[in-house]
């Protein structure tokens, strides 16, 4: 079954959906994992009633990074912004459908980080239970 899942990721990884800019989103936001240095935009435009009607993300970064933040902008279009914050790590980690190693961890939640900081408007804490990077421990 893990294979299934990895294929998954990998096409993900290489034919990501929703990559690419989107012209004047009525949202955005852009971060980086400090552990590796994975880099993520998020762009949304919102409909009036709240409804992400379209989603765009780019970077740069890991498989499992890129996967994630390709295989978040499918389930999230057509939500209402207000059900994206709500989202916790355990939306990310079920899409991708493998065990991560704690090392990896951030990678798989920065597509989540990125998506509520935009829909907040401002950068939002790594999920709970997110191990801190060296360089956030300093």
């Amino acid at each position: 079954m893990d294979d299934l899942y990895r294929e998954e990721i990998l096409n993900h990884y290489k034919r990501p959906h929703n990559w690419g800019p989107m012209e004047s989103p009525d949202l955005e936001f852009e971060d980086t994992n400090p552990l590796c240095g994975d880099e993520l935009r998020v762009m949304l435009r919102v409909a009036d009633d709240g409804t992400i009607d379209d989603i765009r993300f780019d970077g740069h970064g890991c498989a499992i990074s890129q996967a994630a933040a390709s295989m978040a902008s499918d389930e999230v279009k057509g939500m209402q912004v207000a059900d994206l914050l709500k989202l916790d790590r355990a939306f990310i980690l079920d899409l991708l459908g493998i065990d991560i190693s704690a090392t990896r961890l951030k990678c798989a939640l920065l597509s989540l980080k990125v998506l509520k900081s935009a829909g907040l408007g401002g950068a939002v804490d790594w999920e709970p239970e997110t191990p801190a990077s060296e360089a956030e421990a300093r």
